[in-house]
């Protein structure tokens, strides 16, 4: 579709007043291209995020109702009630949603535009509906991950790699962590492509299929590479649902809500982990029957294809993404797909046009660093230091040991004592706190902050991991054996459910620039699959040589790691604007380096020492600050000598 929207009047732009542009008239294309005389209109990287940002600024509301006039009628929706819709949607999208000042609203749509803001939760049926879906897609991610959880205990014995010699160890390790194997290197590269051909809901549904059939096909496996095969097929299920879904709920939701909804994958895949283990516990008492090598842990495997299914039979019923009919210039479709979404037209002209204009934009900037995009990743400062950051929270994700006891916490239970039924309730028990200690993260991210979650919570897992480990060093028969080992397992789980639980991925999704996300999220995405893999396949070896008291320090250790990695690498974004976050991280690391050693050094004089007197150490600033800065210092200086810093 053409971009070159017929010009403003610009004598009417120069009446309006408000927000009037440099130009006199402008076009979408000519806007968005535009970045002033110094650069002739080639935008730069700084420009290239601030255009994303907000790719409308500058514009006046008369040029922006001209403009969203034009792309209605361009889409094809030129009925007066599509045309008025569109013009005043506009006006409010280049205005940061405010309508106070559009005389032509009627007092229904004013009602419905302030209740965006005053009731947030206020929203058609069909937007629950798409949130139902996804967040029954997070359901079968996390039911795909943990029915293993109790099946191996049965499996492992009738594939005989039950034992406690070096090859059994890997081998169960390897079975267990196939998914995680294909989504590092297959499921989540798929994404894209899949994405392209089938759209959002094509591609939920042919990953839940994909899901339901390799659950369906590891309850008829016989031995242990039968077994590995059907599970690594899983992993083409996984990988492109969990990057798919997030963005489909995004990509639907009304912008004041989007936060909230996207963060429901995490705390519903939660829940799923949750599911796993009742399923678990469900099958333990089902008899045989004459099957080959046993029937409960076939269940188990099994249970997991039921909500893939449920997924498959519903997801057609609820529209598909806005943005990615747009992205295949099918408007009308577009327009249709968000109605059933918003409550009156002037919502929904409003946020396709503000979709239409980001793409436009986006193709725009997705020139520069085109050439080599990796290469920029690595050698823009301000975009290596958002790669470190993030990828030090989701490695961590992983290497902090959250998923040992998700995926081997039923072995964990039987090695401590517990009966076989016992170990499955006990490993429910972790599935319901680790479900319902997510919910205080939807305040907290935003209030308490990124890093300060993370600095708060990782003393404490390492805390919580040396409990647990040094708890088997208590006698069997002590009553306080078995109590401390699940006590110190479930503290663990409190305190990662709202700090390493929801921040990596949600740390990763803002830590890059617009222009550069894409390969950013990829890298993020499979780097926390790879390791989940490497943590899967390498405990049963790990606990075997080092025993429980070792194998659970180990992880103790690296939650040490991850704390001083987060204190010296790892600045805080909650509530920053897009700008505010080039200022953050185009800095030199070693000022993040030394802001985190100033920090270390004033709680412990202030907090632990009781000095109040002590001053806060500030964040450091961005290159430009800093020039500045010095600027004015050395102004100041040559009027007085003796100033210091």
């Amino acid at each position: 579709m053409a971009t070159n929207l017929p010009k403003a009047d610009p004598v009417q732009t120069e009446k309006d007043g408000r927000n009037s542009s440099s130009h006199g008239s402008v076009t979408l294309a000519e806007h968005i291209s535009h970045a002033g005389p110094s650069n002739e209109g080639v935008l730069d990287r700084k420009d290239a995020s601030q255009k994303l940002a907000n790719p409308l600024a500058g514009l006046s509301q008369t040029q922006l109702g001209t403009l969203g006039e034009e792309y209605a009628r361009q889409a094809g929706l030129t009925s007066d009630e599509d045309l008025r819709a569109f013009r005043l949607g506009a006006m409010i999208a280049g205005n940061e949603n405010k309508f106070d000042t559009i005389a032509e609203l009627p007092p229904r749509e004013r009602e419905v535009l302030e209740r965006e803001t005053t009731h947030k939760w206020s929203n058609p049926s069909m937007l629950y509906w798409v949130i139902v879906i996804c967040s029954l897609c997070a359901a079968v991610q996390g039911m795909d991950e943990t029915v293993v959880n109790g099946a191996q205990s049965f499996y492992k014995v009738q594939f005989g790699i039950g034992a406690k010699d070096p090859r059994d160890t890997w081998l169960l390790g390897l079975v267990n962590s196939a998914p995680y194997l294909c989504c590092a290197f297959l499921g989540c590269w798929l994404t894209d492509p899949m994405n392209k051909i089938f759209g959002r809901r094509g591609t939920i549904f042919v990953s839940c299929l994909i899901s339901a059939a390799a659950c369906f096909w590891q309850a008829f496996t016989n031995n242990w590479w039968h077994m590995f095969i059907a599970r690594f097929f899983l992993g083409l299920g996984i990988g492109p649902k969990s990057a798919t879904t997030p963005i489909f709920a995004a990509e639907c939701s009304p912008p004041k809500l989007r936060g909230a909804l996207v963060m429901q994958w995490q705390m519903w895949t939660a829940f799923g982990i949750m599911v796993g283990y009742i399923a678990d516990l469900a099958f333990y008492f089902v008899p045989d029957r004459g099957i080959q090598l046993g029937l409960n842990w076939r269940l188990m495997m099994g249970s997991a294809m039921l909500p893939a299914v449920l997924v498959c039979f519903l997801v057609y019923l609820c529209p598909e993404s806005p943005r990615w009919y747009l992205s295949k210039d099918q408007h009308q479709k577009a327009y249709d797909a968000v109605r059933q979404l918003r409550y009156e037209k002037v919502q929904a002209a409003r946020d396709l046009f503000y979709m239409h204009t980001l793409l436009q934009a986006e193709k725009e900037v997705m020139k520069v660093g085109k050439t080599n995009r990796l290469e920029e990743l690595l050698t823009v400062r301000r975009n290596r230091n958002a790669m470190i950051a993030s990828e030090v929270v989701m490695f961590m994700q992983q290497f902090c040991g959250v998923n040992v006891i998700a995926y081997y916490s039923s072995e964990i239970f039987l090695d401590a004592g517990f009966s076989e039924v016992s170990a499955l309730a006990a490993s429910l028990g972790f599935g319901v706190i680790n479900w319902l200690f997510a919910l205080p993260a939807f305040y907290t991210i935003d209030t308490f902050g990124r890093r300060n979650l993370l600095l708060t919570t990782f003393p404490l897992m390492a805390l919580f991991m040396l409990f647990t480990g040094f708890s088997f060093w208590i006698p069997d028969t002590n009553p306080a054996h078995i109590g401390c080992i699940a006590l110190g397992i479930y503290l663990f789980g409190i305190v990662y459910s709202p700090g390493e639980g929801p921040v990596p991925f949600t740390y990763s999704a803002e830590a890059y620039p617009l222009y550069i996300r894409p390969i950013g999220m990829s890298l993020a995405t499979a780097t926390t699959w790879f390791f989940n893999f490497v943590l899967s396949v390498t405990w049963p070896s790990l606990l075997n040589a080092f025993k429980p008291q070792g194998a659970f320090g180990w992880y103790a250790g690296w939650n040490i790691v991850g704390f001083f990695a987060v204190l010296f690498l790892v600045p805080e974004t909650k509530e920053k604007t897009l700008e505010e976050l080039d200022s953050v991280f185009d800095v030199p690391l070693r000022s993040q380096v030394r802001y985190g050693a100033q920090q270390a050094v004033y709680f412990w004089r202030r907090c632990l020492g009781g000095k109040r007197g002590v001053g806060k150490p500030s964040p450091p600033r961005g290159e430009e600050e800093v020039e500045y800065a010095e600027r004015t210092f050395s102004k100041e200086r040559e009027v007085d000598p003796t100033k210091r810093v």
